[in-house]
């Protein structure tokens, strides 16, 4: 799949986003080694702990279906402007898919790639 139509399934996702405290929303879509694509968005909490990024809600609901292995996934935000996974989210998608491509996209910029390793190096491993 193309990057720029995995970016629209993430922009869609981003509609979807719970975020009054922050008024940040983000929208993530995850691309399956058997072709499906899994989105997510952010929820967030009043108490902030408990919130959840759209990166790892894509993964959450892709492993809750049985996946395990993933090619890429596309960040997209109300920002307009490249939006990184945080440090949990690095290390949750390094988990899954260590060779993995980050798809990044700005308004004015255009496309970014990263591989995960790239992003999280020497990630926590048992």
């Amino acid at each position: 799949m193309e990057n720029t139509e995995l970016i629209k399934y993430a922009a869609e996702a981003e509609k979807n986003a719970y975020a009054p405290y922050s008024n940040f929303s983000v929208g993530a879509a995850l691309l399956g080694k058997n072709g499906k694509v899994y989105t997510g968005c952010n929820i967030e909490n009043s108490s902030y702990g408990a919130s959840n990024c759209a990166e790892r809600t894509a993964l959450f609901k892709a492993v809750s279906e049985g996946e395990r292995e993933f090619d890429k996934i596309a960040i997209v935000s109300s920002s307009g402007d490249y939006t990184y996974p945080c440090g949990i989210c690095r290390q949750v998608l390094s988990e899954f898919m260590p060779d993995g491509t980050v798809v990044l996209f700005s308004e004015s910029d255009g496309i970014k790639e990263f591989k995960v390793s790239a992003l999280l190096p020497e990630a926590f491993r048992l």
